[in-house]
């Protein structure tokens, strides 16, 4: 089997092979032209010994004799799966017996067909055992896929506090602990819900999640607990809820700080007693899922408000990892930038594509309110619509460029505060890259725009480490106007 490019699901390159194992020689060259006819590769073994010395090559599907002069196709059997897990094994015997029908299955055989054998029937059992064997190793290259695609690599950060989060969520991995996730919409509690589980010793289990303030009570509680035939209308059939379906794995309670104080008391006795009961139902039943719960909401002003309950919020509250919204790591913007850029990239089939200094600055000085989800939204579409190999000022937002505020707001002090002086040489880098921009490069036009002088922009270009292209100005214009400029304000 071989993977599709782009990391689609995996198709079938070549021809399915075959390993026919037999000690009837006409019989073994019937199945091997039959077998070809079909389109399937085949070898063939008319001896245990000689099957053995095949285990090492890769098959996607074996017919094997039960009885042979030299060994037992049974404890073949068992050798072909400790080799390679991967091929389907169907089994093939004269001796038609219930009991070597029913050992063979539980060694772990696809199927059992009895000699002498309909040739239309083999061939749909073959068939059949070959889609199963594609089935199963699609599953194992989804769940590798999963794991790649939700390991902490994924989650992007070099700021202190994201590194802060990285080691609290590697230490929550090895436990089963309850797990609070806290942050702005947009800031990534999923992802690391997702990599919190496929590190941990549940990862070969399901991860199942449910937003819980995206639907009505009545819903949700048949969601999480499962109903009854008949408990209400179009309930048509029993069925098990999340927290069934997730025993063993993970369930994912996303704004757990919508939901309603009914829902929240029977949410808290689950996490009590490990116990659930469908709607309509009278039967309690045993369940083991590991809950990881998220908010964008300060649980702890609900309590003392009496919108959420006390002793829900500190069963849930466990572990708390809190996530900084995008504004308050700034830092990781360019790395975040990257990751996207590489993503959208790659799926539209594109060459690589870079962003430019001044587009850069913007993106640096934007709050996002909107935080990662707004970011990779700004990066897909400047992906999808820019004509060049270099994203531009002009392939950014509106918004963005206008700092994402009213003009009347633009100086508006945070609630959580500002670095003052950081912030004022963010915004002056972003002026003069902007100034540098509109002029082609030319420091001595871009400084008039600006109302400085030549020396104090040179000054603060290389400061803020406007450099390269942008900040290049002609060099007679430059130097004839620092000769005339011998004062200086850039102290």
């Amino acid at each position: 089997m071989s993977a599709a490019a782009g990391g689609s699901t995996p198709q079938r390159s070549t021809p399915p092979r075959v390993l026919v194992i037999d000690d009837e020689l006409s019989l073994l060259s019937f199945l091997e032209m039959l077998l070809r006819d079909e389109g399937y590769e085949v070898v063939t073994a008319s001896s245990v010994a000689a099957a053995r010395r095949c285990l090492d090559d890769p098959w996607d599907l074996v017919l094997c004799d039960i009885m042979m002069p030299d060994g037992n196709g049974l404890d073949l059997l068992r050798e072909i799966h400790a080799a390679d897990p991967h091929p389907a094994v169907v089994m093939m015997t004269a001796y038609t017996s219930t009991r070597s029908a029913i050992e063979a299955m539980k060694a772990g055989a696809f199927d059992y067909v009895s000699k002498p054998f309909d040739v239309d029937e083999l061939k749909v059992v073959c068939q059949r055992a070959l889609e199963q064997a594609d089935l199963k190793e699609e599953n194992v290259y989804l769940r590798r896929e999963l794991e790649q695609k939700y390991t902490f690599a994924n989650i992007v950060g070099k700021s202190p506090k994201m590194q802060a989060v990285f080691t609290l969520v590697d230490r929550v991995a090895r436990t089963s602990s309850t797990v609070l996730i806290h942050g702005d919409s947009g800031t990534g509690k999923e992802l690391v819900a997702r990599a919190i589980h496929f590190a941990s010793a549940r990862a070969s289990q399901r991860f199942l999640s449910i937003n819980c303030g995206a639907m009505p009570e009545n819903l949700l509680e048949s969601e999480l607990f499962g109903h009854v035939k008949g408990s209400f209308t179009g309930a048509v059939r029993d069925k098990p809820g999340l927290f069934q379906e997730a025993t063993g794995g993970t369930l994912f309670l996303d704004e757990i700080g919508d939901m309603t104080p009914p829902m929240q008391v029977k949410i808290l006795r689950v996490l009590q007693e490990k116990v659930v009961r469908r709607v309509g139902g009278t039967e309690e039943e045993t369940v083991d899922a590991r809950i990881i719960a998220a908010t964008n909401q300060d649980l702890g002003a609900m309590v003392e408000s009496g919108d959420f309950r006390e002793d829900l919020y500190y069963r849930i509250n466990v572990i708390p990892i809190h996530l900084p919204p995008l504004r308050e790591r700034r830092e990781d913007v360019p790395l975040l930038v990257d990751h996207f850029l590489d993503k959208y990239c790659r799926q539209l089939g594109l060459e690589g594509r870079s962003v430019s200094v001044p587009a850069m600055r913007v993106l640096e000085s934007y709050d996002w309110p909107g935080n990662v989800r707004e970011l990779e939204n700004v990066l897909e579409r400047a992906v999808a619509l820019s004509s060049g190999e270099v994203l531009k000022r002009e392939d950014l937002p509106d918004h963005l460029l206008r700092g994402g505020r009213d003009e009347d707001d633009a100086v508006s002090l945070p609630a959580e505060g500002l670095d003052l002086e950081a912030y004022l040489e963010r915004v002056r880098g972003s002026l003069m890259s902007q100034a540098l921009e509109r002029c082609e490069g030319v420091q001595t036009r871009a400084a008039e725009l600006l109302g400085m002088s030549f020396r104090s922009f040179r000054y603060y270009a290389k400061k803020v480490g406007l450099t390269g292209e942008e900040a290049t100005a002609d060099g007679r214009e430059a130097a004839q106007e620092a000769s005339q400029d011998p004062g200086s304000d850039a102290q």
